[in-house]
């Protein structure tokens, strides 16, 4: 298996333009022409996880967290980045990783959290804007079914549960061809009234040269006519957290136990009892202080994440309970969920569950 293969398909699944702006999710170390034999998939990449996959023969480490997140001046092994980074250079080892992208999903991280709750109905908590384009274009009435297919192809018409959406207007378009011109219809120097179809389709953002290609190569014109629209609509399927409901509600005691068991949590901190069923259920696996008013309006009896600080937890209000349950702890199953989807994949490749618990944090239990 080559590292590109593997990683085109990451990339389909949870594109590196969905990432934030401080993110560094992509190949950080290694070349995509390498021949991968086996993969580990890991929370974080350390010098622990890198003598592992030496250990047991893997050439590619798939991690959440980059090893790198701003740029490295030196390679002195004066820090674990450094060290874990000369180690995996040394034995040409790949590291890729899947951030903030993979976050934004509604297949990826939060979709794990939720399961491991059992939360059902899962839908993304806070929408992202600015992701998806509208493109126009014209189309002589014979020939729109094959161009309306190609664009589904290259992913465009996508909208929540539903594909291979468009809308389609008849119309008559004008065109005269210079002297130099080879018209699909009509004649050079005569102008062209012909019966079109007006097409619109929506797309994501990241897809727009995949879209354009396959528009220029399927439709019929030599000069083709289109227009794109940035569209500030949210996109449902992509975006920070998760909310969905839990099937026999709770009471804050059982459900605070829930969540320990489920996520094997030690410790939880949290906002005192307010005395009421626990039945829908905010999400996000990391740092997820910045949900807090979203987990809130959208009504969530309570709102589970890591690394709240001590005055944020006065920000509830007494509107929700908030669960910090750990960074670690709350994003713990990510690499299980990379690998389930590379397996699903590649079925006859091997890709291993990292055995080294790469949390930083430790818990005294008096």
């Amino acid at each position: 298996m080559k590292l590109h293969q593997i990683i085109a398909v990451l990339n389909e699944w949870a594109p590196p333009e969905l990432q934030e702006s401080y993110d560094n999710a992509k190949l950080i170390t290694g070349d995509s022409n390498w021949e991968i034999s086996k993969a580990i998939a890991t929370l974080d990449c350390t010098e622990e996880v890198v003598d592992e996959a030496i250990e047991k023969g893997c050439n590619l480490i798939i991690a959440h967290h980059p090893i790198v997140f701003s740029g490295l001046k030196s390679l002195t092994g004066k820090s674990y980045i450094e060290r874990t980074m000369i180690k995996a250079i040394k034995y040409d080892i790949a590291i890729f990783a899947m951030h903030t992208n993979l976050d934004h999903v509604s297949t990826g991280v939060n979709y794990k959290f939720g399961q491991k709750l059992g939360l059902e109905n899962l839908k993304v908590l806070s929408p992202k804007t600015g992701i998806l384009n509208k493109l126009y274009t014209y189309v002589p009435i014979a020939e729109a079914e094959k161009v309306r297919t190609a664009l589904f192809e290259a992913g465009a018409g996508n909208i929540g549960k539903y594909e291979e959406c468009s809308f389609n207007a008849e119309g008559n378009g004008t065109f005269k061809a210079k002297a130099d011109a080879q018209p699909f219809v009509g004649k050079i120097g005569k102008r062209q009234i012909e019966s079109e179809i007006k097409l619109e389709v929506l797309f994501e953002s990241h897809l727009k040269g995949k879209i354009l290609n396959s528009l220029n190569t399927a439709h019929p014109y030599e000069e083709v006519a289109y227009e794109i629209v940035k569209l500030e609509n949210q996109h449902q399927e992509i975006g920070s957290g998760m909310i969905g409901q839990i099937p026999t509600s709770m009471s804050e005691d059982q459900f605070l136990k829930h969540v320990a068991k489920m996520m094997k949590c030690s410790v939880i901190r949290h906002t005192k009892k307010l005395g009421k069923e626990i039945k829908t259920a905010a999400i996000c696996g990391g740092a997820g202080q910045f949900l807090l008013r979203s987990a809130i309006a959208a009504k969530a009896d309570v709102f589970i994440t890591g690394d709240f600080k001590y005055h944020e937890f006065f920000d509830a209000e007494n509107n929700i309970m908030i669960m910090d349950i750990g960074h670690f702890e709350s994003e713990q199953f990510t690499a299980e969920l990379i690998i389930e989807y590379l397996q699903e994949k590649f079925p006859t490749f091997a890709v291993l569950l990292s055995g080294v618990k790469t949390n930083p944090v430790h818990y005294f239990i008096s």
